[in-house]
């Protein structure tokens, strides 16, 4: 089994793509107005219109309600990302931060008020987990 996507359905998909576009430096796929994904090498953030909800369910989703889930970015120097944001992100939950599991965290919020956390592994341990020889371990087990 592979995680292919994690989705995040908004009232304005043009705004969060602009966002995330603006965030991460990548360029989005657009697939469909209601509809694009920012993809990265391990994973993909689709970013889904509200007004698709309805295909899947009725009510199944809400914009602006999440209070349970942070993406993580990983970056490779946090305090420079944290330099680089403060034109595109306007609410830092967290300045940079070294976290006892080894990584240096920022925390901050998209324009839904979604949770992001970017963070560089620090510690030998964390360093080894986002490595390819770490991935590939944890994919034997």
């Amino acid at each position: 089994m592979q995680l292919a996507a994690t989705r995040m359905f908004t009232d304005d998909v043009d705004g969060f793509v602009a966002f995330y576009e603006a965030a991460t430096g990548l360029t989005a796929v657009r697939l469909h107005p209601m509809f694009a994904e920012i993809r990265t090498p391990s994973g993909t953030l689709a970013i889904a219109s509200t007004a698709t909800v309805p295909l899947f369910g009725d009510s199944i989703a809400e914009a602006r309600a999440n209070h349970t889930v942070a993406l993580d970015f990983l970056v490779d120097d946090v305090d420079a990302t944290y330099r680089e944001l403060h034109g595109v992100i306007q609410v830092f939950v967290k300045e940079p931060t070294d976290m006892p599991w080894g990584n240096r965290s920022l925390l901050v919020r998209d324009p839904d008020g979604n949770l992001i956390n970017f963070f560089t592994p620090t510690s030998e341990a964390a360093q080894t987990r986002f490595t390819s020889e770490g991935r590939d371990e944890k994919l034997e087990r």
